[in-house]
């Protein structure tokens, strides 16, 4: 019976997962977790990679110290961030995280040399300021005139373990350099932002063998004998994996910091209408594609509760919201003033109080906001979503996976919004795609279909049928959403 290991980080905790098929079903065992989060150092908000690669070396040694000798091993993380590696394979400095102000005014810069709806159309990536493509446009010149190597978070981590550099696609789509029609680098993008083909290392397949661990590496630690798989190393890609969803017509919430809406398809959508809206074809494992809507998500509450020093639980903040009168403001959850805000709870109430109406001020009632918010927006999207993809009449299923699922009042909100059933869960779903493409690869399941089945067969989920609700509240929302548009431009 093999064993697979899950290194999943994100942009507040990491953790090592241990996975085994037993008996037709899959096991989930939390090994290791640790915290993370960037910091500010030399004028730029940074990971500390290092301490990254020194808490998955732990947790590996955890593995060895529960008997397992030997483990098949993959890696995901968020998008979009980058490490400049020089000749000698030394890091250029602590990669800068995405909600680093250095690409505030990125893409008004891109556009005087290339629009938006051209580079749309090349790449059908949404346009996003932290997006790879205009960070390296305002990157250091003499970093990236001393850089052999460019690496996305989770390849430069599989680098450090195995010594080989690959790129590996989910996540490279991202960048928003990769275009699809050709499957391949789109050299114009790389001439507009310094980059040269020869300092990205070859693209790689979700589900291929990276190698085996350099143990010598790590003399101090007593590690196991581990194969390094590239999973699909976006988070994203691995939490859809990980999605249970049977036949076609079901759409899917990715729900953690940020939330990803949308659905698994063939084809990329780079309309002037998909564009307009800002949604995004990301590659997925075995030539699909996600086309989706970033959402600002939980990072919103999750910021509250920072702010409140966590006096309140998740499960706290949920139950005060849903005691207090719904729909009591409107705000944009995707505005820019709420990316990465001094103060959140500051932040929304400005927002309202700027837009004339009643300013939270309790808890509960701004959970409440963010919640309602969160679900109207779901709702608005998904209706978005369903008129894109051209088919007839609405999705019959939601799919929430990720942290994001265990809230059922924000659950049960969207459905009743939204009008659509949901099933909840796995919380795990990140986790259980990235070991599902690991049980691909080594041939545990034939195919993603019958990972997905034996994932239904595995796991408890919630179910959330809709209950009545004030529709006109939606369209009172939309058309809030559509007049600050024009406000703003």
């Amino acid at each position: 019976m093999e064993t697979y290991i899950a290194i999943d980080i994100g942009a507040s905790s990491g953790r090592l997962m241990k996975s085994e098929l037993i008996d037709g079903q899959l096991t989930l065992t939390e090994v290791h977790r640790f915290k993370n989060g960037f910091r500010m150092l030399n004028g730029f908000q940074r990971w500390d990679i290092n301490y990254l690669i020194q808490e998955i070396v732990v947790g590996l040694e955890k593995i060895k110290q529960n008997g397992i000798e030997h483990c098949y091993v993959g890696i995901d993380t968020w998008a979009v961030d980058y490490c400049l590696i020089d000749k000698d394979g030394t890091l250029l400095g602590d990669p800068i995280a995405y909600r680093d102000s250095r690409t505030k005014n990125a893409v008004e810069k891109f556009q005087k040399l290339m629009s938006l709806e051209t580079l749309y159309e090349k790449t059908g990536i949404q346009i996003q300021a932290f997006n790879t493509i205009f960070q390296l446009l305002v990157e250091q010149r003499e970093l990236l005139e001393k850089t052999d190597k460019l690496l996305l978070i989770p390849d430069y981590l599989g680098y450090v373990f195995t010594n080989q550099a690959v790129m590996e696609k989910t996540n490279a789509s991202t960048m928003q350099l990769l275009n699809p029609a050709n499957d391949t680098w789109d050299e114009e993008l790389l001439d507009l932002v310094g980059i040269r083909k020869d300092q990205l290392p070859p693209l790689v397949d979700a589900g291929t063998i990276l190698g085996s661990l350099v143990k010598e590496k790590f003399p101090d630690f007593d590690l196991p004998e581990a194969t390094f798989v590239s999973v699909a190393s976006h988070d994203t890609a691995s939490a859809i994996l990980g999605t249970p969803g049977q036949g076609r017509d079901w759409g899917y919430i990715s729900s953690g910091t940020w939330s990803l809406l949308g659905f698994e398809t063939k084809v990329a959508n780079v309309s002037r209408e998909a564009f307009n809206e800002n949604y995004t074809n990301e590659w997925g494992a075995h030539n699909t594609i996600r086309f989706l809507k970033n959402i600002m998500g939980m990072w919103l509450i999750q910021e509250v509760a920072r702010k409140q020093d966590y006096q309140y639980s998740f499960p706290e903040l949920a139950e005060m919201a849903a005691k207090e009168a719904p729909f009591q403001q409107f705000i944009d959850v995707n505005h820019e003033s709420f990316l990465n805000p001094e103060n959140m709870i500051v932040a929304i109430q400005e927002y309202c109080r700027k837009t004339g109406q009643t300013v939270p001020e309790t808890p509960g009632v701004i959970a409440r906001c963010i919640y309602d918010n969160l679900a109207l927006c779901y709702a608005s999207e998904l209706e978005k979503l369903e008129k894109m993809t051209g088919t007839n009449g609405k999705l019959s299923k939601l799919h929430i996976v990720g942290g994001g699922s265990n809230n059922k009042f924000l659950n049960q909100l969207t459905a009743d919004v939204a009008q659509i059933e949901i099933s909840a869960g796995p919380g795990e779903a990140t986790a259980i795609g990235n070991i599902l493409m690991q049980m691909v690869a080594t041939k545990e399941f034939e195919s993603i279909e019958a990972g997905r089945q034996c994932i239904l067969d595995s796991f408890t989920f919630s179910k959330h049928l809709p209950q009545a609700c004030d529709h006109e509240v939606l369209e009172k929302y939309k058309k809030f959403i559509e007049k600050r548009s024009k406000e703003n431009g």
